[in-house]
């Protein structure tokens, strides 16, 4: 039985720091922020089943969220704005991600690779999924604007009106009610969190 490396590697995505352009005020990686996705990709898919007539799997959303940055542990956070800066940048960074994604793939036991293929590596079955878990990754990049200006930052301003807008854009009912039931509380205090009305 040869070792696999691929637990060890996943361990190294709480070296990996979001948001490295900018001057935060608390530290923000990649292992913190696919939790956050996860748990928020889980609500918005039980806010479309039970408000909206869906029928789809919020455990599976959680766990491709749970996955969803893991090619960063090769490549590193790539800043959005460099990220999508021309279209020749964006084709080159997800050629990149994908030779990332099946750098770690190779890393575990041959037995378990087709297993985890469908959770490191976009599959067309998960179209619908995937934008509930691109939206939670949205609305937890807005959650960190919002911590951030409310820790006085004013650097994340600009950046939290662009998310708003890209939240907006996508559309998608269940990030909306998501925005209106409960963003509003991360701008709150602890007490004003805690306080049954």
């Amino acid at each position: 039985m040869k070792t696999s490396h691929f637990f060890a590697m996943l361990s190294r995505m709480k070296y990996i720091n979001r948001w490295g352009l900018m001057n935060n005020t608390t530290k923000e990686n990649i292992s913190e922020h696919s939790l956050q996705t996860a748990m928020i990709a889980h609500a918005l898919v039980l806010i479309h089943n039970r408000r909206f007539g869906g029928d789809l799997n919020a455990e599976r959303a959680m766990l491709l969220a749970v996955y969803h940055d893991t090619s960063e542990i090769i490549t590193g956070d790539m800043p959005t704005p460099v990220k999508y800066y021309n279209p020749s940048i964006v084709s080159a960074y997800k050629e990149v991600e994908q030779v990332a994604q099946l750098k770690l793939l190779s890393m575990l036991p041959d037995d378990l690779q087709d297993d985890y293929r469908a959770v490191l590596i976009y599959d067309e079955k998960d179209k619908e999924l995937w934008q509930f878990v691109k939206a939670a990754d949205k609305l937890s990049a807005l959650i960190k604007c919002i911590e951030e200006i409310k820790m006085g930052n004013s650097e994340f301003t600009s950046a939290k009106k662009s998310i708003e807008k890209a939240i907006d854009d996508m559309n998608l009912q269940e990030a909306q009610v998501f925005m209106q039931e409960f963003i509003p509380s991360f701008s709150l205090t602890l007490d004003e969190q805690s306080s049954v009305i």
